[in-house]
């Protein structure tokens, strides 16, 4: 991935004070500079990143991080929509929560994935042999799982029983209050990897995308 553009910095403080005009012209100046993907890459990825941070020091509210993974959505799209070849021919990605109610989570870790740039799959809230189900018959390359409960995060360990069953190699990721609470949970229930905001699963799908470019 490209090194993050000192520009972010003045993008994430935009994105803060919802100055959607700001933002995005910022953005489409940096697009007619670059590639769009480029673009998203350098402002909207690392942008996001230091709010989610700010989240986790208590400075920024769950509030401002979701408005802001929204604009961004909202942006990217005008200057990378969900036709162009640069979001179609990416590895499929698909995010769902496991028989669990509380979707903020995931609403913010989609909006974060599509502003980076990425199609996502929304499968909402289904049982772990539905999700593998549909993760198999949709030939889904990763997979981002968002929990609040903790029994929701233990029904990964049976997501991914029923994954390697069926022979599919997608990548799990897992999110949400029992693995930030127990950083070791994610290893124990087989998922390839976590992320405790929406920046870090962008940036975990982003390094298994580019494993997968790789293959």
């Amino acid at each position: 991935m490209n090194k993050p553009d000192h520009r972010s910095e003045t993008f994430a403080e935009k994105l803060l004070l919802l100055d959607r005009f700001g933002a995005g012209q910022m953005l489409a100046q940096a697009a007619d500079q670059e590639t769009p993907l480029k673009a998203v890459e350098r402002l909207v990825v690392p942008a996001l990143e230091e709010i989610g941070k700010r989240w986790e020091q208590g400075s920024v509210a769950l509030a401002e991080v979701y408005m802001s993974s929204r604009i961004c959505e909202e942006l990217a799209d005008q200057i990378l929509p969900p036709s162009s070849a640069e979001r179609i021919n990416r590895p499929k990605i698909g995010i769902a929560l496991l028989d669990d109610y509380h979707a903020l989570g995931k609403m913010i870790v989609c909006a974060a994935l599509r502003a980076s740039g990425y199609e996502i799959q929304d499968y909402g809230r289904l049982t772990a042999a539905e999700l593998a189900e549909r993760i198999c018959r949709d030939s889904v390359s990763i997979i981002l799982v968002s929990t609040l409960m903790l029994r929701s995060a233990l029904q990964v360990k049976t997501l991914r029983e029923l994954l390697d069953a069926a022979g599919s190699p997608a990548k799990i990721i897992v999110g949400g209050a029992p693995f930030r609470f127990d950083p070791e949970l994610w290893q124990e229930v087989g998922a390839d990897g976590t992320g405790n905001n929406a920046a870090e699963a962008v940036r975990a799908a982003a390094r298994f995308v580019e494993e997968l470019a790789q293959c």
